[in-house]
């Protein structure tokens, strides 16, 4: 018997959805990309042309209201992820929307209400690509208790990305398309979310060193609004601690890794050129590399996953509205501590 038909409309094709949702897409059995609709006309057409996707949308609100559209892919920046999600729930799709689910709580507040009201939908948002290989090997790890109680938790994403001041505002330093997310934060908290126990309290302090950056489709300087840099210290569930570190200018960086410190061992994964495990236990002298066992050793399928949800194959485990929630709160406790000097307690009141 065929596999069920799921024809799939585009809402944005940013880098990750050509690189690697399309492609997902295509390599599924029975599911078909009809309908493209980007920033521009323009754009538009040269993503149709590109993909040989056979119809283009002068805007998204028409894309997402067709009635012979079964899934639309929100692959835009946070700052239209509520606003397309909740009308493409309400038009009767299925959502697969990019991360970081949205700008701030409360819009991912309002998607997560919409989830709820068309709970026959599939919803989704793409997961952190973040331990997606290794995660299986570090969590059979705690799972074997080979670190005996975790007391504290490292995060790190520190490198040089943003570090040229002479290059245009990204869309990540301007926070009314990015939001209140900070550099890798979100991300990599979501990545940890998923080997630690959750924050119960955030304090955390940021900085912009260098305050404006050209904007050139302006020809003037703009404001840089989301931070530079962002120390974040936790309490976690089971009373141990966490401590964040993120920066985008500075040189020779220790880039993106998580650390898991307990009373009878070590873990240390790193997310840089590839994916890397570092152990230690209380009778080693040093840390030790690990291969990942191909038994142990997971994939992206996150294109595979929503379909076969949609299909009632299975059900969505990275992420599902209410997981993508959890690293929205954070990120929104972040931003209030380190503009109140004041920890904040999690989680938010519902």
């Amino acid at each position: 018997m065929p596999p069920q038909p799921i024809r799939i409309g585009i809402v944005g094709a940013g880098a990750n959805t050509r690189l690697r949702h399309i492609p997902g897409f295509r390599g599924i059995d029975g599911v078909e990309i009809v309908a493209v609709a980007n920033r521009t006309p323009e754009s538009t057409e040269r993503v149709a042309r590109e993909f040989d996707i056979p119809r283009t949308f002068d805007s998204w609100q028409n894309l997402v209201a067709e009635d012979d559209i079964d899934a639309v892919l929100v692959g835009t920046w946070p700052n239209l992820h509520c606003e397309v999600t909740c009308a493409a729930l309400d038009s009767g799709k299925h959502v697969l929307t990019e991360a970081r689910m949205a700008r701030d709580l409360a819009e991912a507040r309002q998607m997560l209400a919409a989830s709820e009201k068309h709970s026959d939908l599939v919803t989704q948002v793409v997961p952190s690509p973040f331990g997606l290989e290794c995660g299986p090997a570090v969590r059979r790890l705690l799972d074997d208790n080979f670190i005996g109680e975790l007391r504290e938790l490292v995060v790190l994403g520190v490198d040089d990305m943003f570090r040229d001041y002479s290059q245009p505002l990204h869309w990540r330093q301007d926070a009314a398309i990015s939001g209140k997310n900070v550099l890798s934060l979100g991300i990599l908290h979501e990545t940890a979310l998923r080997w630690a126990p959750a924050p119960q309290r955030v304090l955390a302090q940021t900085a912009v060193f260098e305050p404006t950056r050209p904007k050139l489709d302006e020809s003037r300087y703009a404001d840089v609004t989301v931070p530079d840099s962002v120390h974040v210290m936790t309490q976690l569930e089971n009373g141990g601690r966490g401590l964040y570190h993120m920066n985008g200018i500075v040189l020779f960086g220790a880039g993106r890794q998580i650390h898991l410190y307990g009373s009878r061992g070590t873990i240390k994964v790193e997310f840089n050129d590839s994916e890397k495990v570092w152990v230690g236990h209380s009778s080693d002298t040093e840390l030790r590399q690990i291969e990942v066992p191909d038994e142990l050793r997971g994939s992206w399928r996150v294109e595979e996953e929503f379909v076969a949800a949609i299909r009632g194959e299975e059900t969505v485990g990275l992420n599902d509205f209410p997981t993508a929630l959890r690293y929205m709160e954070f990120t929104e406790a972040v931003a209030e501590s380190a503009e109140s000097g004041a920890a904040v307690a999690l989680p938010y009141p519902a």
